[in-house]
């Protein structure tokens, strides 16, 4: 089947699939070109962890990149969450304001990024406490929110919203008083 015919939300693990010695190499080979030429995947049974899973075959360089699948009855419903969600209108130059947004901050997905700071945490802690030192329970701070609102920002940025606290300007006769009174 096509790759495309798979909703993401079926997808659970990569695993590489690498032939099992010599006598499968050459099979495995042609079954790869086959499906890399006619760009498609298989599905198949396999046993992981005591349990049956369908995993989805695709080629990825020289071998196959298995994809462990969910079960329909796995998956949520979005209806269950989505259904409640407001359906505002919302102006044109607003999307295409939030359109050039995301052009301008724009990059290339680069997984080294990331990191698990649970992780480091964790792995310090252990090791802090394998040196025999003491550890305390640190307190707990309140985080402030940094959440705005998303229409203001993008009003704000089109200018046809002033600033919260935008100073007033003086009238016209106080200007010029103020000018004289410079000069």
């Amino acid at each position: 089947m096509p790759a495309e015919q798979i909703d993401e939300r079926y997808l659970e693990k990569p695993y590489y699939i690498v032939p099992n010695g010599k006598a499968g190499a050459d099979a495995f080979v042609v079954i790869r070109d086959a499906m890399k030429r006619k760009e498609k995947v298989a599905l198949a049974r396999v046993v992981l962890s005591n349990r049956e899973h369908v995993i989805a075959l695709k080629p990825l360089g020289k071998g196959l990149l298995g994809t462990a699948l969910r079960y329909p009855y796995e998956l949520r419903d979005e209806h269950d969450y989505f259904d409640d969600i407001p359906s505002p209108k919302v102006s044109k130059d607003m999307v295409d304001l939030a359109a050039h947004l995301l052009d301008t901050k724009a990059s290339k997905f680069n997984p080294d990024k990331f990191k698990d700071k649970y992780e480091s945490a964790l792995k310090a802690l252990v090791k802090r406490k394998a040196a025999g030192k003491t550890i305390e329970v640190p307190e707990e701070v309140p985080q402030e929110s940094n959440v705005i609102d998303l229409m203001d920002a993008l009003k704000q940025s089109l200018g046809r919203r002033k600033p919260a606290k935008a100073a007033k300007r003086p009238k016209k006769s106080q200007a010029r008083g103020r000018k004289r009174k410079a000069a």
